[in-house]
């Protein structure tokens, strides 16, 4: 795929049902999750779901299954950790992009842990709330009105994300620009803050974020992340 498609976000020619919605979030908290064994082993399952998906959406996810098929285990796993783990411009911890690891920061988690909390979900101190797969798992399997209106709050943030593996050429722009696909379009105030965002980058400062940490087990399979 060019890199000018890659830029452009994706549009679908008619607003997805609610089920599509659903399983392209689905699909793309596995696919935007560490590329582990058992990822590998779903990819069967995960062709067969994209399949049932109208475009762009489809063929977006499809590009990235191919991705995932043709290259080898050690490969993906470093490319995904150079990828998201590296390269600050590319985190998929959402409220990294504003706040770094600032103090500002753990108020902005807030906003998660109060979401998860008010649908019944637990805490615990092995994953920061924000991270978009587990986000993605939350709106399609717990709860997909908390979930949507936080990928909505965050729109500018996913969007950034998804310019910043584009400009890089990565596979993992096309699974950003199926969930950017299922969200409303840019606004105007929308842009200016990706801009902004891009312009400032994110700030420094370590502080301690465990409490507002999320068990990745949390989810039972079936309702959601594994």
């Amino acid at each position: 795929m060019s890199l000018l498609k890659l830029r452009r976000r994706p549009e679908p020619a008619v607003p997805l049902p609610e089920p599509d919605r659903l399983l392209v979030w689905r699909l793309a908290a596995l696919l935007l999750d560490y590329p582990g064994r058992e990822t590998l082993e779903l990819l069967d399952t995960l062709s067969s779901a994209v399949d049932r998906l109208p475009a762009p959406i489809g063929p977006l996810l499809a590009e990235f299954v191919g991705y995932l098929r043709g290259t080898d285990e050690i490969s993906l796993a470093a490319t995904y950790v150079e990828t998201f783990d590296l390269r600050k411009r590319a985190s998929l911890h959402l409220t990294f992009y504003a706040y770094g690891d600032t103090r500002k920061r753990g108020m902005a988690l807030l906003r998660f842990k109060h979401a998860y909390q008010h649908a019944g979900v637990e805490l615990d101190d092995r994953e920061l709330p924000d991270h978009l797969p587990v986000l993605l798992e939350f709106a399609a399997t717990v709860d997909p009105v908390g979930g949507e209106r936080l990928l909505g709050e965050h729109l500018p943030v996913i969007e950034l994300l998804r310019l910043s593996l584009a400009d890089t050429g990565s596979p993992y722009a096309a699974v950003l620009g199926a969930v950017t696909a299922t969200l409303p379009p840019l606004t105007t105030a929308d842009r200016r803050r990706i801009a902004e965002l891009a312009a400032q980058g994110p700030p420094d400062e370590d502080v301690g974020l465990e409490p507002f940490a999320m068990d990745p087990d949390l989810f039972t399979a079936g309702e959601g992340r594994r």
